[in-house]
């Protein structure tokens, strides 16, 4: 398995349009994918943590040249002040898995 958890920074005062097109892309179908969640950061006013698990990392890799998913970060990148969070775990057990 392999994890992936991130923070992704809106430009000010745009973080709800930015979580309404993760939220939207977010019910797509990718292979390989066992959980892909979306979450207001409540430390931060435009945070937003992304936490993902995927079989493995070549799953997540093919993930990126889904159709669905390039419209959603084409959609998306204009949002995005940034990230300053990122990392790599290895899922072991959980609800979902």
């Amino acid at each position: 398995m392999y994890g992936l958890i991130g923070r992704m920074i809106a430009v000010e005062g745009r973080r709800e349009e930015l979580l309404a097109i993760l939220k939207q892309s977010a019910g797509d179908y990718m292979p390989g994918c066992h959980s892909y969640i979306v979450a207001r950061c409540n430390q931060h006013p435009d945070g937003i943590w992304i936490t993902e698990v995927w079989d493995s990392p070549e799953s997540h890799k093919a993930s990126l040249d889904l159709q669905a998913v390039r419209d959603a970060i084409t959609a998306a990148r204009p949002l995005i002040a940034g990230f300053d969070n990122r990392f790599e775990t290895e899922p072991m057990a959980g609800i979902g898995l």
